[in-house]
């Protein structure tokens, strides 16, 4: 099994390895649908539109895996 990273879940900011759950980054599925929430109603957004140069350096990485 892969060691996962001690992170902050971005909701709540409880540090955990996150990313060995179904929710990860988020430590629970209530902050996770709390961030959502955020992203519906305007309060987390992209602040600029993305450019070409923001995808340098990740060309080459798989992109027909399943995330989860």
């Amino acid at each position: 099994m892969a060691d996962y990273p001690i992170v902050k879940c971005p909701t709540c900011a409880r540090k955990g390895d996150w990313f060995n759950t179904d929710f990860g980054p988020f430590c629970s599925k209530r902050c996770r649908l709390v961030d959502l929430g955020k992203w519906f109603e305007g309060e987390n957004k992209i602040s600029e539109p993305l450019r070409p140069e923001h995808f340098e350096g990740f060309e080459g990485l798989p992109t027909d895996q399943d995330p989860e």
